[in-house]
């Protein structure tokens, strides 16, 4: 699994824990402001903000499986620019729809869904940090990497 993937699949793990929690305090938080359309923008605030987050790391980690890891190959591109155009329809299309619900609270349902896309930011950065990436991709050869500088064949050493 290439460093990559690693931060990909923890960001993914990771946010659906967030999303679950986020989906739980904001419904119950809804519930008690606004009754069941509080529940219900709660709950789907939460969940459709991972679900928008989730299929960029999806898209991202099956088109670098689908092109071998080249980033550079166009099935990646097309992967991955589709998924993106095909989100942005589809919130357009659930904007149009969710727009003017009875069962939805609009203002429980936005705030809801802003805190879930900030919690998300914040999953990715310390998903990112807590991975271990190297950035050096150099192997030493064998026959000089116990040797320091004071022995024959040695040279300087970087520690």
């Amino acid at each position: 699994m290439t460093a990559v993937n690693r931060v990909l699949t923890r960001a993914l793990i990771w946010g659906a824990i967030v999303a679950a929690v986020l989906a739980v305090l904001g419904g119950g938080i809804g519930a008690l402001v606004a009754g069941t359309p509080g529940l219900v923008g709660g709950v789907l605030g939460a969940s459709l903000a991972f679900v928008f987050g989730a299929t960029t790391s999806a898209s991202i980690l099956i088109a670098s499986r689908v092109a071998g890891g080249d980033m550079l190959n166009p099935a990646y591109f097309g992967i991955v620019l589709g998924t993106w155009f095909l989100k942005l329809v589809l919130f357009f299309v659930l904007s149009l729809v969710l727009r003017g619900q009875d069962w939805l609270d609009p203002a429980v349902f936005a705030i809801v869904a802003i805190v879930a896309v900030l919690a998300s930011l914040v999953v990715d950065v310390v998903a990112m940090v807590r991975t271990r990436v190297p950035y050096v991709d150099v192997e030493l050869p064998a026959e000089n990497r116990d040797q320091g500088p004071d022995q024959p064949g040695g040279g300087p050493r970087n520690v």
